[in-house]
């Protein structure tokens, strides 16, 4: 058992309690197992932690960040897709997905350049610009950390 402090309060936790799958249609990105993960729900951050309820959830765009017994915290870009959560296994699916060393500050800021430069000529263009300036805008956040 390790102890944590939250606000203030101590507590005990057992070491990494959830295990975390990042899957995309080409491969498996990332399983680890975690003491904490904190996923990009499409409506905002929905954070895990042991023997949370089940969920499932649309995934939007960002950054997914897992935290490790070693008080580490790993990472990953995802785009969209669903996460489930089940007797503290977390399945992440997405299309798309990146761990951070794996991105560059150049290639991000480069992506983030050719988005602003879409063409915006009706809603479903203007839709599109916008989701990949979110997808430029999160790599450049984690870019190579």
């Amino acid at each position: 058992m390790t102890a944590g402090t939250v606000s203030g309060i101590n507590f005990a936790m057992a070491k990494a309690p959830l295990h975390c799958n990042v899957i995309t249609p080409e491969r498996q990105v990332l399983e680890t197992d975690a003491v904490s993960v904190v996923l990009p729900a499409h409506d905002g951050l929905v954070g895990v932690l042991d023997k949370r309820a089940p969920l499932l959830c649309e995934l939007g765009t960002g950054v997914l960040r897992v935290e490790t017994d070693a008080g580490k915290t790993q990472q990953v870009f995802v785009d969209g897709g669903f996460a489930q959560v089940h007797k503290n296994d977390i399945t992440i699916l997405t299309e798309r997905a990146a761990l951070a060393e794996n991105i560059t500050s150049a290639d991000a800021r480069k992506a983030l350049d050719a988005a602003n430069a879409m063409p915006a000529r009706d809603e479903a263009t203007a839709a599109a610009k916008q989701r990949a300036i979110a997808r430029a805008k999160a790599q450049i956040a984690i870019a190579g950390k």
